[in-house]
């Protein structure tokens, strides 16, 4: 069956059937509390989808899948310390909740918890899928320091930008797809067709983010709008205004305004270089190619069918 809500439905209930040691509480509660918070685990979804579209049930594979989700999590709880985030769908972040501290110990358990979860497969299958969740880790991890890096940097390059959100969050999409094609034992073309559909996704699906946090429903989004353009994040659209609307962007930035009167002017600047419709079309060039890429995949065309629609669906995302 290739429908969103079934893969989601069998997510939701293994994370709901994890069992934790009642002690530490501090150690595991903010584990808890940070699965629990939701989110869209597209992460799992793609994984489980991979698997039944090469003959796999997505039980059989329902252990990387949580692992996969673990671990973005982990990444999550990391990224609210270091950019200093007080809220996470909705709820304040564990850091806020709790303290540094905690935050940072939890999300290690996270790291641990999610590595075991990925290596419970066959062992004829451990040291693959183990090497491409640790390379996939070890990416990611890059993607975070180049984020850092660009807070201190005036002038950011669209190619770096689009290398980091690669690195930050298409990979662990792709890491899904290949994942769950290689844990049912697809070829190697197919395994690399998946990989490649996620990484095109996953490039769509960040720039989409980027594009409704500044032109996105605050009810629908999840979060108060033009959060990057109060902290000068350097986001694709930020960037080109930096490049060719550079003397039009300092005097804003010279004027030390207030955090509406920033996001306005800003965002004039933004529509007066026609960056939202160039965005929206760089978005559906990275979709239009992540569909291209499973011609190289050998599925049926119910599977391809759910990954065309999946794909789809994020040039219409609303939050």
């Amino acid at each position: 069956m290739f429908t969103i809500d079934y893969f989601s439905e069998i997510i939701e209930k293994a994370i709901a059937a994890m069992g934790f040691p009642a002690e530490p509480s501090g150690l595991y509660e903010p584990v808890r509390y940070t699965l629990d918070g939701g989110g869209k685990r597209l992460r799992p979804v793609l994984l489980m989808a991979s698997a039944e579209a090469f003959g796999a049930k997505a039980e059989d594979v329902v252990k990387q899948a949580l692992g996969i989700e673990m671990f973005h999590n982990f990444t999550l709880l990391h990224d609210d310390v270091m950019d200093n985030a007080d809220m996470r769908r909705g709820r304040p972040t564990v850091h806020r909740r709790w303290n540094c501290s905690t935050a940072i110990l939890s999300g290690d358990a996270m790291l641990t918890l999610a590595t075991r979860l990925v290596a419970d497969c066959p062992d004829i299958q451990l040291r693959g899928v183990l090497g491409l969740f640790n390379a996939t880790a070890m990416e990611i991890y890059e993607g975070q320091q180049y984020d850092m890096d660009f807070e201190s940097l005036n002038d950011v390059a669209v190619e770096r930008y689009l290398e980091m959100i690669r690195l930050k969050t298409s990979v662990l999409l792709a890491c899904a797809c290949r994942m769950g094609a290689m844990l049912a034992g697809a070829d190697e073309a197919s395994c690399a067709a998946m990989y490649r559909y996620g990484e095109l996704l996953g490039l769509a699906f960040q720039l989409q983010d980027d594009y409704l946090d500044t032109y996105g429903d605050p009810a629908l989004f999840g979060k108060e709008i033009g959060g990057d353009i109060i902290n000068e994040k350097k986001t694709w659209l930020w960037i080109n205004a930096m490049t060719e609307g550079r003397e039009q962007m300092q005097r804003v930035l010279d004027k030390k305004l207030t955090d509406y009167l920033k996001i306005k002017e800003v965002k004039e600047i933004y529509d007066s270089l026609d960056l939202p419709a160039r965005s929206h079309s760089l978005i559906e060039s990275y979709v239009e190619d992540a569909i291209a890429a499973l011609d190289n995949a050998k599925i049926s065309a119910e599977a391809r069918s759910f990954f065309v629609n999946l794909a789809n669906r994020t040039l219409s995302r609303a939050n």
